[in-house]
């Protein structure tokens, strides 16, 4: 596994032989990254949250390409060493590594502070909804949210909890989603 683009391209990200840890592929990352370009062409004003950092891919693939703040929220030790060794490797000093649970930490973050938020939970944790219902008032004008999931998120759910479907796509097993609040 390795960042794919921006200022450390082809840096490794060590994985850690974890039961249920699923970092997000090449292709998906590349996918959600051009989607991202897209739709916020200005990567160095985004401010992102990885809620389920794991291994950090997401959010260090952010800051690669230039965000302004990237904080990585993960509760299990040895992958919080990995961040932590990781961010000082790359000298990310716009990388906050907070250790904790993904949904307390987000229950205390500022309203409105985040341009993307990353949602990677493990699938069988039951925790998707909860974690895209903390991740909304967490968004900034024009937010949006990356959600991975076993299934595809339907229209009709993603209204339910008052976003809409931006973009979708399936790489083998994993749906992504990107969802924006509805008339955003």
């Amino acid at each position: 596994m390795r960042i794919i683009g921006g200022a450390w391209r082809r840096t490794p990200i060590p994985v850690a032989d974890m039961p249920g840890l699923r970092p997000s592929p090449d292709r998906v990352r590349e996918t959600l990254f051009n989607w991202l370009a897209h739709l916020r062409p200005a990567p160095r004003s985004l401010r992102g949250l990885d809620l389920f950092a794991g291994t950090g891919a997401l959010g260090f693939e952010l800051a690669s390409r230039g965000a302004a703040r990237v904080v990585l929220v993960e509760r299990q030790p040895l992958l919080l060493q990995r961040l932590r060794e990781l961010q000082a490797k790359l000298q990310a000093t716009q990388v906050e590594v907070i250790a904790g649970d993904s949904l307390a930490i987000a229950a205390s973050l500022p309203r409105a502070g985040f341009d993307v938020v990353f949602l990677d939970p493990p699938f069988d944790a039951g925790l998707l909804w909860p974690a895209i219902d903390a991740a909304r008032p967490l968004l900034a004008d024009g937010g949006l949210v990356y959600a991975e999931a076993e299934a595809p998120i339907v229209p009709a759910d993603a209204a339910a909890h008052g976003l809409e479907i931006v973009r979708a796509a399936r790489a083998g097993r994993v749906c992504f989603h990107l969802l924006q609040p509805r008339n955003a």
